[in-house]
């Protein structure tokens, strides 16, 4: 167990498959000097379909993998292991761990004319409560509606961003919330950055958009600030991707969601 962590050690960044490489993709865009190296349980995805048992059994196997290889923070870019494992985590491990539903929140509660927030994410990440809750602690006066859009996926991982099909599904689920009145719209799964582009243009000006790997991202490097532990070192930063159900399709998706080449996939065993 890493129990002194030091600035120049990677980051470890884990989640079910390989949608948390939004997140490093974030990550590398505010910190590029951070070595990364970045763990896909895609062997067992998906996380949310799971009890919340299994997702912290499986969180802190992911943790300790990632510990083992020396990393000086984890950030589990996961919301649904967040929603369910994070505080194990954090009390199991003595290195930073970081979630991204927190900073999710607090830049949804940014804005002070946020009345109305709508909530889409994979069914177990609804299920939850966990967006709802922090919430509604913080800001009891504002109205939450939360969708479970569980086709979102397997159209992101298809590639079908721009498809006619995904417009509609969309379409349909967003009615509910916009018929609500919704000003912000949480994007609580983090394949979902991918659809920001196509969610702009269909809700234009008028549904400010809150998402989950850049806000992490940005919650990250305010923490390695305070606790001192930003990379100092001036040789070139890594990024090693290990998976532990290495396949074509699983590194043909890992170049679409970090938006270029990284090398070698490795695998890994739990």
């Amino acid at each position: 167990m890493n129990l002194s962590p030091l600035p120049n050690s990677p980051l470890g960044v884990f989640d079910s498959g390989v949608g948390g490489l939004t997140v490093v993709r974030a990550l590398r865009e505010i910190l590029p000097n951070e070595s990364i190296i970045y763990l896909g349980d895609t062997a067992r995805v998906p996380y949310g379909s799971k009890s919340p048992d299994t997702i912290r059994r499986f969180s802190v196997e992911d943790t300790q993998f990632l510990v083992a290889h020396g990393v000086k923070a984890v950030v589990v870019a996961c919301n649904t292991a967040t929603a369910h494992a994070l505080t194990t985590l954090q009390t199991t491990f003595r290195v930073p761990i970081i979630g991204v539903l927190g900073p999710g929140v607090e830049a949804t509660l940014a804005d002070p004319a946020c009345e109305r927030v709508g909530i889409i994410g994979t069914a177990g990440t609804i299920r939850s409560h966990a967006y709802q809750h922090e919430i509604a602690m913080r800001r009891p006066d504002i109205l939450i509606e939360a969708k479970a859009t569980p086709l979102l996926v397997p159209f992101i991982e298809e590639g079908w961003i721009d498809h006619p099909a995904l417009k509609s599904v969309l379409r349909d689920y967003l009615k509910p919330l916009l018929d609500k009145g919704i000003d912000t719209l949480v994007l609580a799964c983090t394949h979902y950055p991918l659809l920001v582009p196509v969610l702009k243009r269909m809700l234009g000006q008028k549904v400010r958009l809150v998402d989950s790997a850049s806000t992490c991202a940005a919650h990250v490097k305010a923490q390695l600030e305070e606790a001192g532990l930003l990379r100092t070192a001036k040789s070139k930063p890594t990024l090693e991707l290990f998976l532990t159900d290495h396949s074509e399709q699983a590194e043909n998706l890992a170049k679409r969601f970090l938006g270029g080449d990284f090398g070698r996939v490795k695998k890994a065993t739990l």
